[in-house]
């Protein structure tokens, strides 16, 4: 509520930046996982390239993102009971993929580079997350990028023994 009271007041900041961390509002919705606020944000003009201190754009955060604790608790408790937990992990990576897409739509520079020379497909490849891998691909993500450890997204996924995204970087290679 104070962010939209204050874009009403100043619609000027949507892309202020923090001066502890460097995020933006886009940026620190999209660390949470927010995605109304993002889209909020985006319809009144907000920067998806703008970096935060770490050099992290609002697309890093999104595909750092995993489940909580809460988020894993709720999913274990809710399971058994018509399947409502499977049903709350299905609508969170339903949220997550349409707010990596509208990002991406809006010009987010999916080849972006953060203090750690880590792009959004080495975070995919890191959080084992396969269904977002295909989106970054079609924007022409970087297959060679390697980042302060040598790695390349490939390589992290060799590593990690991630075979589904193994397929999927070789095939578009």
């Amino acid at each position: 509520r104070q962010l939209y009271a204050l874009l009403k007041l100043h619609p000027q900041s949507v892309n202020a930046q923090d001066s502890y961390f460097g995020d933006t509002p886009l940026i620190a919705s999209c660390r949470r996982g927010d995605a109304k606020t993002a889209h909020f944000l985006l319809v009144r003009g907000a920067d998806p390239s703008l970096r935060n201190k770490k050099e992290r754009t609002c697309l890093h955060y999104v595909c750092r993102q995993t489940l909580s604790v809460l988020d894993f608790l709720m999913i274990c408790i809710l399971m058994p009971i018509l399947l409502l937990g499977y049903f709350l992990l299905l609508q969170k990576q339903r949220n997550q993929a349409s707010l990596l897409q509208e990002l991406l739509e809006r010009g987010a520079d999916v080849n972006a580079v953060d203090y750690k020379g880590n792009t959004a497909l080495h975070y995919l490849c890191l959080r084992k997350n396969h269904r977002l891998v295909p989106a970054l691909l079609q924007r022409h993500a970087h297959l060679h990028i390697r980042n302060k450890d040598g790695e390349t997204p490939l390589d992290i996924a060799l590593r990690l023994g991630h075979l589904r995204i193994i397929r999927l970087l070789q095939k578009s290679h």
